[in-house]
């Protein structure tokens, strides 16, 4: 036996065998039995679309189809559903535990709460405000210089020093963007002033909470967030309201809609907070970023199905590079080479281990493609059985909300 073998051996003696050990072969072997099963991250993913589209084309159907012309005041509702939501889930179970790690007190309440909160406010009343003139599909091609603007707010509230470069990459965002509105065929004006504004006000209040709640133990969840948020943002949304268009309510306004419509529209964009939360959780950045881009791209073809929006080709040619120049901005192109390259090498496995599986990925993939595509030009070339779909999902949610 050589001396490195008497090591080892008198090692291996020495060591307690009760006592926890690093792994050494597999790391993973362990891995089933320390964790808990939970579901698979596709499904978080498939929730916060669903959901998130959801509220988008709620919102839409409340404002317009329904003639719900009250932008604040919905606003308002939800800040006060997720007020009452979030207190309860504070006082009857653990969602948000992780609050009572954050030292907040009144003063930076008041200091940085309240500020942000009103910039908080500002993006969502003008956000609301837009679907009264523009169509969801263009709303989602606009949104997308979000990144621009906040990026342009770093600079100029000073949190860091502009970078020409990173200038040129979003660039691209901002050209798409151009080309997607000169295609717009419903534009207007006002509308497209109060989703510039709803974008601005959202870049300063999240440039805010860099600078204002920038260390570590002010870090929050989505959900822990809301919980401090709501309730200032519901205070001020609410004195707009009550000056701005209380005085035009009737209560044949909200019986019109349905209590149950306004209760069920509500629930769900207090549920996109709650599952924002778990998608942090169990997906990567990079998730995250191709998710939302996948969310507008299917909002846009559920705008034309719809809503019977029009979207040309120079808006699609457009979104396209607003959508590429925003991957490529968020990720970078180092990143994107190695996200591709081990993309290949995943498919071709797969397609080795499963071929029959992936061709009915592939085929059901260019199934689902036609079908938008022709849910989309729907409106245009049949336009009695469009107006009859639609007709027939006003009515039942009229039912429910009746």
């Amino acid at each position: 036996m050589s001396n490195e073998e008497k090591v080892r051996s008198s090692l291996d003696a020495a060591r307690d065998t009760a006592a926890p050990v690093l792994p050494t072969v597999n790391p993973n072997a362990e891995k089933s039995v320390q964790e808990p099963a939970s579901l698979h991250p596709a499904v978080y993913i498939a929730t916060w679309i669903t959901l998130s589209s959801s509220v988008i084309v709620f919102n839409k159907w409340i404002l317009d189809t329904a003639n719900f012309h009250f932008p604040i005041f919905l606003t308002t509702w939800h800040l006060l559903f997720a007020t009452i939501m979030t207190q309860f889930l504070a006082r009857f179970t653990t969602i948000l535990d992780s609050r009572k790690k954050v030292p907040m007190t009144g003063r930076v309440y008041l200091r940085a709460i309240v500020p942000i909160g009103i910039f908080f406010s500002l993006s969502l009343i003008c956000g609301n405000q837009t679907y009264l003139y523009l169509s969801v599909a263009f709303i989602q091609m606009l949104k997308a210089t979000t990144p621009v603007a906040v990026l342009l707010a770093t600079w100029g509230l000073g949190v860091a020093p502009p970078n020409m470069k990173t200038l040129g990459n979003v660039s691209f965002i901002v050209i798409g963007v151009v080309i997607a509105s000169i295609g717009e065929i419903k534009f207007v004006m006002v509308g497209f002033l109060y989703q510039c504004g709803g974008i601005v006000f959202e870049a300063v209040r999240l440039v805010m909470v860099q600078r204002l709640l920038s260390s570590a133990e002010f870090k929050m969840d989505p959900l822990v967030s809301l919980y401090y948020y709501a309730p200032a943002c519901a205070l001020m949304n609410g004195i707009v309201c009550l000056f701005g268009e209380i005085p035009y309510m009737a209560m044949s306004d909200i019986y019109r809609v349905g209590l149950f419509t306004l209760l069920l529209n509500a629930t769900i964009a207090f549920l996109l907070n709650v599952s924002v939360v778990f998608l942090i959780g169990k997906t990567s950045s990079l998730v995250l970023t191709l998710s939302g881009v996948l969310k507008d791209i299917l909002l846009v073809f559920a705008s034309m199905f719809l809503f019977g929006d029009p979207v040309t080709l120079l808006q699609a040619f457009g979104y396209s590079i607003a959508l590429g120049g925003l991957i490529y901005y968020k990720l970078g192109a180092d990143k994107l080479k190695e996200y591709f390259a081990q993309g290949g090498m995943m498919w071709a496995d797969f397609g080795a281990r499963r071929p029959v599986a992936r061709k009915l990925i592939v085929f059901g993939s260019v199934l689902t493609i036609l079908f938008l595509l022709l849910a989309g030009l729907a409106p245009k070339f049949a336009p009695e059985s469009d107006e009859f779909l639609k007709s027939a999902v006003g009515q039942m949610l009229g039912e429910k909300g009746a």
